[in-house]
């Protein structure tokens, strides 16, 4: 089994390109795998689908979360698939097993206040702080990808008409707009911010301190930076307003295949998602609405009770 699994290793390094770490999960998952198997008397070479149900079963009773179960399948079912391959088993025992669906969680997402505070916290006028509000204003009235930022340059802009084309996954261009904030912010950064950064001829849209274009990390950084100055969690990253950006647009009753297209997804149903982000606001809003009332009302009956306690006895 060693060999066969050393094998299997060679391969996924010469034609999957995988990174160590992804390989050191690889072995800590196959060799897990065969350690249980081997305490039920057998070996990856015997076993059948069923063992790998109660495999599945033990490590469901074990506590371990349902992704990395389906990553454990995952990763067993692409062994067994070599195997196959390689003519050292005719099927694999793992056909027709259903690997535990994950739960899809939803995005989380800022409120408009805290996002105002983010952005405002960029209030300065230095080259860098003018760059920051422009980057903040930018992403968070496109909703565009973090990737899709660090590649914009300068012709991909349109402020006359406030729009943005952005290259997105996939290569694929598309149109987005800007609001009135994001075009003053970008305006005022390209007349008084970019000149004293940028050198030469370089054509991105944002450059750091030396002049280069700016990094998916620098941008990182400079969110990060700019949420703990409005004291907000660290925990707040670029693709959140991406999420806030697509949110808000549903709270305020944009149709789904606009934000669709804003936000570059190739179907419907990636962007689904936030439909259920929106309406669990809103349920969460109902509820506290019904946590007031119910309250009030017994605030006003314990009042009405104290009153009548209170009235003289004829």
């Amino acid at each position: 089994m060693e060999e066969l699994l050393e094998a299997y290793f060679r391969y996924l390094v010469a034609e999957k390109n995988l990174s160590p770490f992804t390989l050191r999960n690889y072995r800590a998952d196959l060799l897990h795998f065969e350690a249980y198997l081997q305490e039920e008397g057998s070996d990856m070479m015997t076993a059948d689908r069923f063992s790998a149900r109660r495999y599945l079963a033990a490590m469901k009773e074990r506590g371990v979360a349902t992704a990395s179960l389906t990553r454990k399948v995952s990763t067993i079912r692409s062994f067994y698939k070599f195997l196959v391959r390689e003519n050292k088993l005719e099927s694999s025992p793992l056909t027709g097993l259903v690997a535990p669906k994950r739960e899809r969680r939803l995005p989380t997402v800022l409120s408009g206040d805290d996002l105002s505070m983010i952005i405002e916290s960029a209030d300065e006028t230095t080259p860098r702080a003018l760059r920051n509000r422009a980057i903040l204003e930018l992403m968070y009235a496109s909703g565009v990808r973090l990737s899709e930022v660090v590649g914009l340059d300068l012709r991909h802009l349109g402020l006359e008409e406030r729009t943005l084309l952005v290259r997105g996954k996939g290569n694929k261009e598309r149109m987005v707009i800007i609001g009135g904030q994001a075009e003053k912010a970008v305006r005022r950064y390209l007349s008084k911010g970019r000149p004293r950064l940028a050198t030469g001829a370089e054509a991105a849209l944002f450059v750091n301190r030396d002049g280069n274009r700016l990094s998916g990390r620098s941008i990182e950084k400079i969110v990060r930076q700019h949420a703990l100055k409005a004291g907000l969690d660290e925990r707040v990253w670029p693709h959140l307003l991406r999420h806030s950006f697509a949110t808000h647009l549903l709270d305020g009753g944009a149709e789904l295949r606009v934000v669709q297209e804003l936000l570059g997804h190739a179907s419907a149903q990636t962007t689904q998602i936030y439909t259920h982000v929106t309406e669990e606001r809103q349920r969460d809003k109902l509820e506290a609405a019904r946590r007031a009332l119910a309250d009030a009302t017994r605030r006003n009956l314990e009042a009405r009770a104290a009153k009548r306690s209170r009235k003289p006895v004829t």
